[in-house]
């Protein structure tokens, strides 16, 4: 199971090296919570050319994967918990079909609370046990299948847990490895970031949302205005492409008619806004719009809106926001990389 960290490519490593280990085939799931699959690709290409990398979709299972109650909060421990066990149970079912003898991950012990009773109950659960190899901190675990077959000598195994960060890059640069890949643990996997998961279980609190929603998490700019409206700002030409591939038909495009002006996509159940509630909102997504401007100024400036299905354009003369704290104050929810702390959104 490959998911292109410094960990798993270590562990690859290390059990390719064994003599009685007669071929790896390097295993990654790609779902809506996973980030940077062409740097990974890279990583496969550039330190095991030729080697057989396959890719898999968890795309269905991001509830699951997330593992947040109704009414619940966001847990990074176990979002792990159910993410492992669900790719663990299609890793088997890959393994049987090209007929594996073992499925080899870079876990290590402690990391994201996965201990060794947490790590056997998952192969029990899944009837598994002792099939799962975890080069990093096997000599912690009981020995597994192959390891009792002789085809893994556990001598060789390593002893760390999730406090040897440091000692984990020495063996990366014995083995050639570069600890740097460019690609941080929040990349690769975004519930490591707390920001997003605070995002996502708002989302997912809410009776009806799509993937294009979940999406919309991975922008800096991005504010609830309770209960369900949506407000994301793009503010560099390459942030304004990704987030042009979002709209849908009756969202609101609110944007500064100059050179630098930020884009905003607004979605909200409109069907249900009285027309004074949706001009409030379409006032307050303008201020903010102008706000992240380059162009910004402490003045009155016109902002163009329109929604999606309709072809007519308005526009509306606004100031900005102060500050992010009067965007607070103006019950706009910022669940973004600026807020510190779950004590610092307002919800109302």
């Amino acid at each position: 199971m490959f998911s292109g960290s410094l960990a798993s490519r270590i562990a690859s490593r290390l059990v390719e090296h064994f003599p009685n280990v007669e071929e790896i085939v390097l295993l990654y799931f790609r779902c809506p919570y996973f980030g940077g699959y062409e740097r990974i690709r890279e990583i496969v290409k550039e330190e095991w050319p030729g080697i057989y990398f396959r890719t898999q979709s968890l795309k269905k299972e991001y509830r699951q994967l997330a593992n947040i109650a109704p009414e619940g909060c966001f847990s990074l421990g176990l979002a792990c918990l159910s993410c492992r066990t669900i790719m663990l149970s299609h890793a088997i079912r890959y393994m049987e079909r090209i007929g594996a003898d073992c499925i080899v991950t870079g876990e290590v012990m402690g990391k994201n609370g996965l201990f060794e009773k947490e790590m056997l109950q998952i192969e029990e659960g899944l009837g598994i046990s002792g099939v799962i190899l975890r080069p990093l901190s096997g000599r912690l675990l009981p020995a597994t299948k192959a390891e009792r077959a002789g085809n893994i000598d556990r001598s060789a195994l390593g002893s760390l847990t999730v406090d040897d960060g440091a000692e984990l890059a020495n063996i990366g640069a014995r083995l050639g490895l570069l600890s740097a890949d460019g690609l941080p643990t929040e990349v690769r996997c975004k519930l490591t970031s707390h920001q997003f998961g605070m995002r996502l279980e708002d989302l997912l609190g809410e009776r009806e949302f799509n993937i294009s929603s979940l999406k919309l998490l991975d922008f800096a700019l991005y504010y609830k205005l309770p209960p369900d409206v949506k407000i994301v700002v793009a503010n560099s030409e390459e942030e304004k492409r990704m987030l042009q591939n979002f709209f849908l038909p009756h969202d609101l495009r609110v944007y500064l008619p100059v050179r630098g002006g930020s884009m905003t996509l607004v979605r909200a159940n409109w069907a249900i806004k009285s027309q004074v509630k949706t001009e409030e909102i379409i006032e307050i997504a303008s201020r903010i719009t102008l706000t992240h401007s380059e162009t910004v100024r402490r003045s009155s400036m016109q902002v163009n809106y329109r929604f999606e299905n309709e072809d007519e354009t308005l526009q509306l003369n606004v100031f900005p926001f102060s500050s992010e704290k009067e965007i607070c104050d103006y019950c706009c929810v910022p669940v973004s990389p600026y807020a510190g702390s779950r004590e610092s959104l307002v919800r109302s």
